[in-house]
């Protein structure tokens, strides 16, 4: 009787602790998923590299994540599931071709990469708790953003998305 208190107890402040945002960090609502994350951190390590990054981009003309409407009007119910891909997305493709010579840009990308991670992580628990469901209007603007990405030979999209990564930290503060 006694150990199933203490078990009680101790299941209970780590759930608690998991809630809590660490130093730094602040708890986004994308849709019924709670995530608590570091933008600023991310945003430091991005404006560190942007000027350099955005300079390698050679095509100014197309956007892949601001293409009309991508993340703009997006429901709150929809949030989650778009937050989820859009992370699998940086992880999965732009990160892996963001490579260049500088090895200050690589590690400040390698640092946004993990964090990236860390929070990708995160969702996939919440969408395996059937939390993030995904509607039609964000799959829809989903393929979009990979329609836009996959008009591009591999590294200049990665470098691209890796340019934009502001667009994405200015629509998550803003559904904050």
């Amino acid at each position: 009787m006694k150990g199933s208190h203490l078990f009680l107890c101790l299941f209970s402040m780590s759930c608690w602790l998991n809630l809590m945002p660490t130093a730094g960090n602040k708890i986004f609502h994308f849709g019924p998923c709670r995530i608590s994350m570091s933008v600023t951190e991310i945003r430091s390590g991005f404006t560190a590299i942007k000027a350099n990054i955005q300079a390698r981009d050679p095509i100014r003309t197309l956007s892949i994540l601001s293409y009309p409407h991508s993340l703009h009007k997006v429901k709150s119910s929809d949030r989650c599931c778009i937050t989820h891909h859009l992370f699998d997305f940086y992880v999965d493709k732009v990160f892996k071709h963001c490579k260049t010579e500088d090895s200050y840009v690589n590690r400040k990308i390698s640092s946004i990469a993990n964090s990236f991670l860390s929070v990708k992580r995160k969702l996939e628990q919440c969408h395996e708790e059937n939390k993030c469901l995904c509607g039609q209007e964000s799959t829809e603007k989903f393929k979009q953003i990979l329609a836009n990405y996959e008009g591009l030979n591999v590294t200049s999209a990665a470098i691209k998305s890796l340019g934009e990564l502001d667009i994405l930290l200015d629509w998550m503060e803003k559904s904050h």
